[in-house]
Parts: C-alpha cells; sequence; structure tokens
C-alpha cells in the first residue's frame, strides 16, 4: 500500500510516499521539502498568511517531484494522509484542502494525522530504528514533552512544558541577542566559540520532582543579563550564547534520565528540531551510555517538520489496524485541529461525502 503524506503545519511545505508493503516499518520511497525561512526572516518570525500563501504555491510541485522520484503515478498512491493538527489554522487548512481534493479526485481515502505522532515516530526512519515500548523527548520549536510510547497509538504524557518550550527558550533568547530568525540554529553555532559556565543562568524545575518543564525564567533571565551587560553584549554574546544552551540541554538531559529511570526502560527516542542540537546528543549520549540507554534520532533532515514523517505515521497506523480504510472513504470533507492534545488524538471520523 502506498501511502502519500502531506505536512503543511508551519513553515515547511513536505511531501513523501511510503509504501506500506514488505516486512518492518513502511518503506519511504520519495520525499520533498521546500522551507520557508527565508521569505519569514525579514519579518523575524513566521507571517501565518504568508505562510498559508505559500504552501498552496509550493504543495503540488512538491508532490510532482516526489511521485518523479519515487517513479509512481498518483494513480498508485492508496491513501492521501495530511497534517490536521495541531499547528497553524490557515497553513492546516492548505494542505488538509490539497489532500482531500486529491483523494477525492483518486476516488481514495484521506487521512488526519496528529503533527506530534509524526514527529513520535520519525526516528522509524532512520537506518537504525527503535523498538517499542520507549520513553520519547519531543522538543521542538512549540512543544517540549516527555511521554511513554508502548506501541503506535498507546502514548502516556510524563511531563511537560508549562510555558515555553525548549525551541522557543533558544529562538527568543537568541531574538535578545540580535541573532537572525530562526535563532535557535544561531544560537548553537554562535555557543561553540564560547563558555558555557560564564553567566550563572536558572535551571527552571530542574529540583521539582516531576518531569514538567519551564522556560520562560530562563528567557527572562537571559534578558536581564544581556541588559547587564550593556555595551559589553557583543563581545560576551558566544558566552552569554552558551551559557543559554548549557542551561536549557541540562534541564533536558536531567528530566530526561529521571523520566528513563522512573519508567525502568532502556530506548529513548528523541525527535523534533531540537534534537539536532549537538550539545543536547552528545550529553545525551554520554549519560545514557553510563546507564545502558539505547538512544535513537531520526536523520538530521527528519528533524524538522517534514512529509515523510506524516507519511510514516499514516503507514504505521494502518498496519497496527487502528484505522479502517473503508471509514476513510467515507467522504472527503474535513476540519483541522490548531490545537490538539496527542493523548486525544484518534483516527478522524467518517464524514459525509461531497454532495450530501
Amino acid at each position: 500500500m502506498l501511502v502519500l503524506g502531506i505536512e503543511s503545519s508551519c513553515d515547511e511545505t513536505g511531501v513523501a510516499l511510503v509504501d506500506t508493503g514488505g516486512a518492518g516499518v513502511p518503506r519511504l520511497l520519495s520525499h520533498a521539502l521546500y522551507s520557508q525561512i527565508a521569505m519569514h526572516q525579514a519579518y523575524g518570525g513566521v507571517v501565518p498568511e504568508l505562510a498559508s500563501r505559500d504552501h498552496i504555491r509550493r504543495v503540488l510541485p512538491l508532490t510532482q517531484e516526489v511521485m518523479q522520484g519515487a517513479q509512481r503515478t498518483l494513480a498508485d498512491v492508496d491513501v492521501v494522509a495530511y497534517t490536521r493538527g495541531p499547528g497553524l489554522a490557515g497553513a492546516l487548512l492548505v494542505g488538509a484542502g490539497v489532500a482531500c481534493a486529491l483523494a477525492a479526485a483518486l476516488g481514495k481515502p484521506a487521512m488526519g494525522v496528529h503533527h506530534l505522532e509524526g514527529h513520535l515516530l520519525s526516528p522509524f526512519l532512520s537506518a537504525d530504528p527503535p523498538e517499542f515500548p520507549f520513553v520519547a523527548l519531543l522538543v521542538s520549536g512549540g512543544h517540549t514533552q516527555l511521554m511513554r510510547v508502548d506501541r503506535v497509538g498507546s502514548y502516556e504524557l510524563l511531563g511537560e512544558t508549562i510555558d515555553d518550550a525548549a525551541g522557543e527558550a533558544f529562538d527568543k533568547s537568541a531574538k535578545l541577542m540580535g541573532l537572525p530568525y530562526p535563532g535557535g540554529p544561531h544560537l548553537a553555532r554562535l555557543a561553540l566559540g564560547g563558555d558555557g559556565a560564564a553567566f550563572k543562568l536558572p535551571r527552571p524545575l530542574l529540583h521539582s520532582g516531576n518531569l514538567d518543564f519551564s522556560f520562560a525564567g530562563l528567557k527572562t533571565a537571559v534578558l536581564t543579563q544581556a541588559k547587564k551587560l550593556g555595551d559589553e553584549l557583543q563581545a560576551r554574546k558566544a558566552d552569554l550564547a552558551a551559557s543559554t544552551q548549557a542551561a536549557i540541554v541540562e534541564v533536558l538531559v536531567k528530566k530526561t534520565l529521571a523520566a528513563m529511570s522512573q519508567t525502568a526502560l532502556t530506548r529513548l527516542v528523541v525527535a523534533g528540531g531540537v534534537g539536532a542540537n549537538a550539545l543536547l546528543r552528545s550529553q545525551l549520549n554520554a549519560a545514557c551510555r553510563q546507564r545502558g540507554i539505547r538512544v535513537h534520532y531520526p536523520e538530521l533532515e527528519f528533524c524538522t517538520d517534514n512529509g515523510a514523517m506524516i507519511a510514516m505515521a499514516a503507514g504505521m497506523r494502518l498496519q497496527a489496524g487502528l484505522v479502517s480504510l473503508d471509514k476513510l472513504s467515507a467522504g472527503y470533507t474535513f476540519d483541522v485541529k490548531p490545537r490538539w492534545d496527542l493523548s486525544e488524538f484518534q483516527p478522524a471520523p467518517a464524514l459525509a461525502p461531497l454532495g450530501t
């Protein structure tokens, strides 16, 4: 079975094709991605209306590119999957609209996918996929969560951020230092030349006794330190960047290790854009190696939003028997869920066919 996946939740348009046939997890046949970073840089962040319009321009050419790369035609597609939420409402509507229209034209089912489930399952795209059960550290621009994952569709929330996510802490701190959008990668590069112990920044909730996170106070501390430095900020910027990164990474690593101890599991998955951070990977790898914990990451190209993770999540749900193709085939009307808790995720219900 061939599953076409479309991702359009924020500022990346992604399309991919996976094959659920054969043994093991679905096999990625082809994928294509377009990032809107250059367009949004002039505004210092994502402009939702511009994002939506750009998705409209990109999604069909990317779909054609994917089909050509896989040496398949649209007639070969069995299911069209799309990101139903969470994300920017207008951006989600573009992907959902295109996916459902395409499915209707082909007479094939359309399937809504949870964006965070796509991230959680993205390491299955790698050459070294994990095995269930595992603990997942989901760290992206808008989410920081620890979850126990027993199988596809079975997710237990262990802890989450009560305010800013780790990705937001990176980006907002970078903006305070005058770094360009997207700030996180720029801050990480700048930190390579700095001293992570130069400034004593807070580690919020580090000793809270639970697995929740908080990064808003860290951002405020970075602002306070930047103001104190005044004219010296330019000369000390690398040190401030390194100290900020060290604080974020320490909290992520220690909370993750606490989750591993709490669950007694020996397999960890790290997913989401912040999962590409080199310091986070090196510290997690070292700490987990000492404890006999196996760590899995998606390939770097699949850390940020992409169509492959959406196609993979849809394919794995189909393989697990969690989705009925008959019900999916019942209709092509759709909705999107800009705010959507993963624990509430169920496959989209059958909807009325067009014209009823």
